[in-house]
């Protein structure tokens, strides 16, 4: 990758490190789902009348809309809403990259190599001395709902990689669409139609800086800068970046919450990184050229 790129995808890694924090102060005060449907609603309106639709079919962009936005979001803003630390969080959803690999090889029946299959171990294994070391200190159900929402990101991965659309931008927009509606209605539901109206109408100056920065950075900036990379160089040399997100996110939390990761999540977390590391990245070789795009 060229300098200014690697720049570029270390912006991503900042971006996507700092959303934890931003979510989690977000939600002070507005019920998880709202907030949600609050973010989709800015990643899809104006840009659906910019952007065409995804030529893979409707269907396909309800299915990656189902699981990589509203099922992957929805449980990570609710494990934040239960109390998961917005660091530790970053960490633990780096499992989708062990996920994807997995759900990858059963759906698409795309075998993992040796190497990814060792990494896939060593991962697992820091995972649980990551959860079994947190399980003593705080509860455990916000850790199981975190790594629910890993498992969405993953199978909604595995669905986008499936529909190969031409555009990643245009299909994170489209797909968004199918967030509001059922986050709104679950929190009526959940919360009662008069926690969701007082909520929407009395949103603090926190809380709408929270959502434009969920919404316009994390998701628009961060993604189109993200799929212009995956657009020019090979997957190899682009996905190794997010390994470096929970690190952002961990020195941010703690910087700014004092939130201090105890020493089995930092021996777990490493030993995490280690193995996704070694599961992702390609060593030893030359990456290809950088493909060149019109």
């Amino acid at each position: 990758m060229t300098p200014r790129h690697t720049l570029l995808a270390l912006l991503v890694v900042v971006i996507w490190g700092l959303n934890f924090l931003a979510i989690d102060f977000g939600l002070d005060g507005v019920p998880p789902l709202v907030f949600l449907a609050l973010r989709f609603i800015l990643v899809a309106i104006p840009a659906i009348f910019f952007l065409k639709p995804p030529t893979i079919g409707w269907k396909n962009v309800l299915l990656i809309g189902t699981f990589l936005s509203l099922g992957q979001f929805s449980l990570l803003y609710l494990a934040l809403a239960l109390g998961m630390p917005p660091g530790l969080a970053s960490l633990l959803l780096q499992t989708q990259v062990v996920l994807s690999v997995i759900v990858s090889a059963i759906v698409l029946r795309e075998r993992p190599t040796r190497k990814q299959l060792m990494g896939i171990v060593i991962g697992m294994l820091g995972l649980a001395i990551v959860v079994i070391g947190h399980s003593y200190a705080a509860p455990w159900l916000p850790v199981v709902i975190l790594l629910l929402a890993a498992l969405s990101w993953a199978i909604g991965n595995v669905l986008s990689r499936r529909a190969k659309a031409a555009s990643g931008l245009s299909l994170v927009v489209w797909s968004g669409l199918v967030v509001p509606i059922p986050s709104l209605v679950l929190a009526m539901i959940v919360d009662s139609p008069t926690v969701v109206l007082d909520s929407i109408t009395h949103l603090s100056p926190v809380a709408i800086l929270s959502t434009l920065y969920t919404a316009v950075f994390a998701s628009l900036v961060g993604y189109g800068i993200w799929n212009t990379l995956l657009a020019k160089y090979p997957t190899s040399a682009v996905v190794p970046f997010t390994l470096l997100v929970p690190v952002v996110g961990i020195i941010a939390a703690w910087i700014a919450v004092n939130e201090q990761p105890t020493v089995t999540e930092v021996v777990g977390g490493a030993i995490m990184l280690a193995g996704l590391a070694v599961a992702v990245i390609v060593w030893g070789r030359r990456p290809p050229t950088p493909l060149r795009v019109e």
